[in-house]
């Protein structure tokens, strides 16, 4: 049973940014997964940092989108992508220097928040940059 399921109250409604959004479920997902099965640290570390990295590009590709759109709640938008991924930077680092391990609460911290901000952030933009035929 994954983690997180897409479903339609994830969609934006921009199909670019949707497919991103898809792609950040299933490594979350597959990261559960390793979890799940024990995984040994060589098999989670490298998932880790895909999530990471993944998120930062989708986090740029965004902000782009909604610059060109001249969205106007996009400073606000990019302070919370630099809040996420300074946490999950810093999270990383440790797991790196063996002070922690992928566990259950950081995974449903990175499921309610993706889940939270897709809802509630990124649905906000999604209008503007169907209006402005950015996406």
């Amino acid at each position: 049973m994954p983690l997180l399921t897409w479903n339609d109250s994830l969609s934006v409604g921009v199909g670019s940014i949707d497919s991103q959004h898809a792609v950040l479920v299933g490594i979350l997902n597959d990261l559960y997964d390793a979890m799940m099965k024990g995984h040994a640290r060589d098999v989670t570390g490298p998932l880790l940092r895909k999530l990471i990295n993944y998120t930062r590009d989708h986090f740029a590709a965004e902000e782009a989108m909604m610059a060109s759109a001249k969205y106007t709640g996009l400073a606000g938008h990019r302070y919370e992508h630099q809040v996420l991924t300074k946490q999950v930077s810093d999270y990383a680092a440790r797991f790196e220097r063996g002070e922690y391990t992928v566990n259950i609460d950081l995974l449903k911290f990175l499921r309610n928040w993706l889940t939270n901000h897709i809802q509630h952030s990124d649905k906000k933009y999604g209008p503007c940059l169907i209006q402005h035929g950015t996406h």
